[in-house]
Formats: structure tokens, C-alpha cells, sequence
């Protein structure tokens, strides 16, 4: 049997990836860990915030409320509240279509060439 190299999982992500990932701001991601409390980095001896899939997810949602949707804070901690199952099912419904877009647009692309 051949040896599979495992896949490795990153566990925490710093600062920097997670602003790299959503292309924004140290300080916007520090505002919305204040803002919203479900949002909870671990912090490291140092005081680093290292975020967890689940944060990142959490980030992700937040994200697509206020920079796609054009959200308020304050209207997106509202909605979260309110009817948070509704929002995350829309989202990955959302998610899911983008993907499947952009593999017929590769699909369209391949068979153009």
C-alpha cells in the first residue's frame, strides 16, 4: 500500500492571514471581535490573536453581511440575532452557487479554447 502524505489542518490562524484572507484592515477585524461576541480569538502569551476555523467562519459571515450586503454593524448584529440559522443557511446557499458559477464558467473557458 503507498504511503499518503496526511493533510495537514492549520489549528489557529494569525492576524495577518486572516487580514490577508478578507483583504481588510487589522483594525477592522479587531472592531468586529469587539462588536460581535461570537467572535472569540485565542491570545497567545504575547497577546497574538490566533482564530480558529470557527472565528474565521464567523468572520466570513460577518464579512458577506457588511462589505457584500452593505450592512450596518448594528443591522448585522441585529440579524444575527434575530434569525441566525435563516442568515447562515442563506449564505451557504450563496456559497455554494458562486461555486458552482465559476466551474461552468471553467467548463465554458476549457471548451472556448
Amino acid at each position: 500500500m503507498p504511503y499518503k502524505e496526511p493533510k495537514i489542518e492549520k489549528i489557529y490562524y494569525s492576524m495577518k492571514e486572516v487580514t490577508q484572507l478578507f483583504e481588510v484592515n487589522h483594525s477592522t477585524i479587531r472592531f468586529w471581535e469587539e462588536a460581535f461576541p461570537s467572535v472569540k480569538p485565542f491570545r497567545n502569551k504575547k497577546g497574538n490573536r490566533l482564530f480558529t476555523k470557527k472565528d474565521i467562519e464567523e468572520l466570513r459571515l460577518i464579512y458577506h453581511l457588511v462589505k457584500e450586503k452593505g450592512m450596518t454593524l448594528k443591522g448585522a448584529k441585529k440579524k444575527l440575532k434575530e434569525n441566525r440559522e435563516e442568515t447562515v443557511n442563506t449564505f451557504e446557499i450563496i456559497k455554494r452557487l458562486q461555486n458552482i458559477r465559476s466551474q461552468v464558467e471553467d467548463i465554458k473557458n476549457a471548451l472556448d479554447e
